[in-house]
């Protein structure tokens, strides 16, 4: 009777011990190391909250007005109150209250005008990259007629001539920031509109729309994040600018950008009524820059800038 004896090396033995992890898995690792992108998300989520939740977490109503406690000091200051922790401004508005109802200005804002100037500048962009040939250049005339336009002229201008609103400033956003959407979107489907896996669509007869839709946006989605995070900060500053000139969001709406022009007056004497503003607008960037870095990292190949 004759006996067979199998022998695994040793290299076979590891190989079926240690599986390579799902693509998933390694993903949500990247993004939980990832320590820029771990803060910015979690400043940002702590800002969209304060923002839900503005009615449960303001101390006073935000368009109250008492002139008797007007330009009340934060509490940390030595004729502060903690009935007022951040004090109040010219009109004895309560700062705190203003400042968490003023989020929800800056986020609608920022959010509105980067999908609509992400559903233009996608549109066009896919179809430059797709189509290539005349329709390239027809969106690729555009899409330069527009960048050698400065957004923030155009905005004042268009402003002044219609009037500032929270409905305008969101329109007036929506409309001027496409160009960096339509730039990403036509030079990414470029680089895969050859690809194999279009080819097989083709293939099997599937439509240009489907192909675009189904195929096309899901690959280059990653880039229009990160375009998009980009956008909605760039958005959140130019509110603020337009508001802090007069033609943006108008009072008595809470808006950051409002509250610095509405406290420029006592700068040198009560700096704090810019300064608790100014730092919210500025955490809030960083914030939303952070997130948009940290995505593009983890959608790197090796996971690094």
């Amino acid at each position: 009777m004759t006996t067979t004896t199998t022998t695994m090396q040793p290299g076979a033995l590891l190989q079926g011990a240690i599986r390579p992890a799902p693509a998933w898995r390694r993903k949500l690792n990247r993004l939980i190391g990832h320590r820029g992108l771990t803060l910015g998300a979690t400043v940002l989520l702590l800002i969209v909250l304060a923002a839900i939740f503005a009615p449960l977490l303001a101390p006073h109503d935000p368009f109250n007005q008492d002139v008797s406690a007007r330009l009340i000091p934060p509490v940390w200051n030595a004729q502060g109150s903690w009935e007022h922790i951040l004090g109040t401004d010219k009109l004895g508005r309560d700062y705190l209250s203003r400042l968490i109802y003023g989020a929800r200005v800056s986020l609608m804002i920022g959010i509105a005008a980067a999908l609509i100037s992400g559903l233009i500048g996608t549109t066009l962009g896919v179809l430059a990259g797709y189509f290539g040939g005349r329709t390239d250049a027809v969106i690729s005339y555009l899409i330069t007629t527009r960048l050698a336009m400065p957004v923030v002229l155009v905005a004042l201008a268009m402003a002044s001539l219609v009037g500032g609103s929270l409905k305008v400033v969101i329109i007036l956003l929506g409309l001027l920031l496409w160009d960096r959407f339509a730039v990403v979107t036509r030079s990414a489907t470029q680089q895969i509109r050859d690809a194999e896996f279009i080819a097989a669509a083709k293939s099997i007869g599937a439509s240009t729309p489907y192909i675009l839709v189904r195929e096309i946006l899901p690959n280059i989605m990653g880039a229009l994040i990160v375009v998009a995070t980009l956008e909605m900060a760039h958005a959140i500053l130019l509110e603020a600018t337009l508001s802090f000139l007069g033609l943006g969001v108008q009072p008595p709406t809470p808006s950051w950008g409002l509250m610095v022009s509405e406290g420029k007056s006592y700068m040198f004497f009560k700096p704090w009524v810019i300064v608790i503003p100014g730092l919210a607008l500025a955490v809030l960037v960083l914030a939303i820059n952070l997130v948009g870095d940290g995505i593009r990292d983890v959608n790197a190949p090796d996971g690094r800038n």
